[in-house]
């Protein structure tokens, strides 16, 4: 692996909502920013140079759906509307899910871009901070390739495992395969974690999603360590994110990752009392409350500190999703502010019983 500067914070953050992101995509258009290693480097560091010494990672500037991409499917940023599948899939009898599934995936050259900018990115960090890759779980990725965007009711994609269960776990498995090339080649690149963001896992239900996600997350969890051995690399810690998905923490919590994160409709202290050590938690401020004042701020983060135990050990502070439209970077900011002030002051030990 290429030698990188020695890390000097080992203690979370993109950018795409802060003002110098919007001048320094220009006319750009979203995937084009992720294809430019240089554009996706700099923006990657917006935010670590903005609030510097407040964050303590920083995320690779991508996007879940460049897996889709490299498989062949056609995948377009609507401005104001968001992702968009022109032409996704139908059902199995579809001439394209039987190419998906017979096509050799080459993500060493499709995503290289990714590679490279992670590589760039370690350089100008000069161990500042670490440096997260991460990749979409396959139940999520399944969700976009099926519905072509975002959805209200996921219909196209319930309609495929409840009707066609075999046929989705075939496609399902093959992402989870090319999941882990994916991440192992971020490590190789520079990546010092990774994350796997299970953005839809609310819509299924407990048992749908033992069937439908939990088998392909342990996928990866299983098979990247291995993989990174054989590429002679060292390992890395592992974050999983299933939002939503509050009722299967004890699970997530067996399935080998080193991080479980947690949005905002978890209880840390509930949370903690469940893990009973098994993991370190990451999360979970409500992104709601950046819209309101600096009162509200501190409480929501007070609230977060203590629930997690108080002090700055064995959790990893953020919000409990991506920051939101139209927040005011300086509220932000106050948030970092309030997470390092309270993290020191604050040692109330979160209730067990």
């Amino acid at each position: 692996m290429t030698d990188f500067d020695e890390l000097k914070n080992d203690l979370l953050l993109p950018g795409r909502y802060l003002p110098e992101y919007h001048k320094a995509k220009g006319d750009n258009d979203f995937f084009a920013c992720c294809r430019s290693p240089e554009l996706a480097s700099t923006l990657t560091l917006q935010p670590i140079d903005r609030y510097d010494g407040l964050i303590d990672a920083a995320i690779i500037f991508s996007d879940i759906l460049v897996i889709p991409q490299a498989m062949g499917m056609i995948v377009e940023m609507l401005d104001k509307k968001g992702p968009h599948f022109p032409d996704p899939l139908k059902s199995p009898a579809d001439r394209q899910y039987k190419e998906l599934l017979a096509r050799k995936v080459d993500v060493a050259e499709e995503l290289d871009y990714v590679y490279q900018a992670i590589t760039l990115t370690r350089r100008k960090l000069k161990g500042r901070v670490p440096l997260y890759g991460f990749c979409g779980a396959p139940w999520t990725l399944l969700c976009y390739m099926v519905e072509g965007g975002g959805s209200k009711l996921f219909v196209q994609v319930k309609t495929w495992i409840y009707k066609y269960p075999n046929e989705s776990k075939r496609l399902l498995q093959k992402i989870a395969e090319l999941c882990v090339e994916y991440l192992a080649l971020q490590v190789k690149a520079g990546a010092q974690i990774v994350q796997v963001f299970d953005s839809w896992a609310a819509e299924l239900s407990p048992a749908s999603f033992k069937e439908f996600a939990l088998p392909y997350l342990r996928h990866i969890s299983s098979h990247l360590p291995p993989r990174l051995k054989i590429l002679q690399l060292d390992t890395v810690p592992m974050v999983v994110f299933a939002k939503g998905a509050w009722y299967a923490l004890d699970d997530l919590c067996d399935l080998g990752y080193q991080v479980v994160g947690l949005d905002w409709l978890q209880d840390p202290a509930e949370a903690v009392r469940i893990v009973r050590g098994r993991v370190v938690l990451q999360g979970n401020a409500d992104p709601g409350v950046l819209y309101g004042g600096r009162d509200a701020i501190t409480a929501v983060v007070r609230d977060m500190v203590q629930g997690f135990g108080g002090g700055k050990q064995g959790w990893i502070a953020n919000l409990g999703h991506g920051v939101t439209p139209f927040v005011h970077p300086d509220n932000l900011k106050f948030f970092f502010e309030e997470i390092h002030h309270l993290a020191t002051t604050e040692s109330c030990l979160p209730q067990t019983s």
